[in-house]
């Protein structure tokens, strides 16, 4: 099945059943209100919302067109968000460019950080920023689990998957910099991630989903050009199993915890080019010796959205304007 959350005015939005085909929804607030409702207490609450969904599909109820409201994040916002690094590809052209190898640890741990979580973008939710922040998206699938117990196995940690999503982490990239330098973790380098509207079960996923790892090309475009499709199945180092083992090892992680994948990147750029602007420019300075792309402007639109073999969209379409930040830096450059 598919969740989402749609605009109902309220600060989490309003739980609800979405078609296979992503054309229909219906309320599910008569099984629970909020989507964190369920993951609390998905074993009792998920048949039910099961048994909403296949009726829907049978037209046993109507539904509501999905074009006709406004989809928050899925999870507007959760406990916790963590992202992790599962292509290494994405990694070795980032240490290529600085002329540096991968560390071999890269191999066996996975890079991950502790992101905000209490303001989750929806899919069309403005990207605010300034120019000089070096504005970035990056295109993600992540996982929503149920509660997962300190060191968990690899099949418990599949086990726990109950809700797969793709996302836009957006990242600063002139900011990154200074903030890694500090060896406290990134903070204002990372803003708030925005999501696609659908979360989809592992089980509706059916084929393109296999042991902790989506087979599906996801389609990144700025301004309507494209910017890659590469494959989420291909070339990871670490599926999610692997990546919640890493998470849970010394605690424990609540219902409602968000892992991402790190950025979608595979080995063969010239074929799926790429899901981020900055991997664009670690393989310009890797040919020429310099980035020739520039990060994303206030105007600049983004589009991420994977489709499967029918076409239909699975996730649905995070479509997303770049605006200006009102912050006071925002009021000094425009004075300079």
């Amino acid at each position: 099945m598919k969740l989402a959350s749609f605009d109902d005015g309220s600060r989490d939005g309003c739980l609800c059943v979405v078609s296979a085909n992503s054309a229909r929804f219906a309320r599910a607030d008569g099984v629970a209100k909020t989507l964190q409702s369920v993951l609390d207490n998905w074993d009792e609450l998920a048949p039910r919302l099961l048994q909403l969904f296949q009726q829907l599909e049978s037209d046993a109820i109507e539904g509501t067109m999905a074009s006709d409201v406004r989809f928050r994040a899925p999870l507007p916002r959760a406990y916790q968000w963590l992202d992790g690094s599962a292509y290494l590809s994405h990694s070795t052209l980032f240490r290529q460019a600085q002329g540096k190898p991968l560390p071999e640890r890269y191999l066996t741990t996975p890079l991950m950080y502790q992101g905000g979580s209490d303001k989750l973008l929806g899919p069309t939710d403005p990207i605010e920023g300034l120019p000089a922040w070096g504005i970035d998206c990056e295109a993600e699938v992540g996982v929503i689990v149920r509660d997962v117990p300190m060191g968990v196995d690899h099949q418990a940690a599949l086990d726990s998957i109950v809700l797969v999503v793709l996302l836009n982490d957006v990242s600063l990239r002139a900011l990154q910099g200074a903030e890694r330098e500090t060896g406290f973790g990134w903070l204002q380098c990372k803003p708030s991630t925005a999501f696609a509207p659908f979360a989809v079960t592992p089980a509706q996923l059916g084929h393109y989903w296999h042991r902790g790892v989506l087979k599906l090309p996801v389609e990144i475009t700025v301004n309507h050009t494209l910017l890659g499709r590469p494959d989420a199945g291909t070339d990871l180092q670490f599926d999610f199993g692997k990546l919640i083992m890493h998470a849970a090892r010394t605690r424990a992680l609540g219902a409602g915890t968000i892992l991402g994948s790190g950025t979608i990147s595979n080995r063969d750029v010239v074929k799926a080019g790429v899901a981020c602007i900055a991997e664009q420019r670690y393989i310009e300075t890797i040919r020429s010796g310099e980035p020739l792309t520039s990060f994303l402007q206030p105007g600049d639109q983004v589009a991420i959205e994977a489709r499967d073999q029918s076409g239909v969209s699975v996730f649905g379409r995070i479509e997303q304007k770049v605006v200006l930040a009102r912050t006071v830096e925002s009021f000094e450059e425009s004075m300079s």
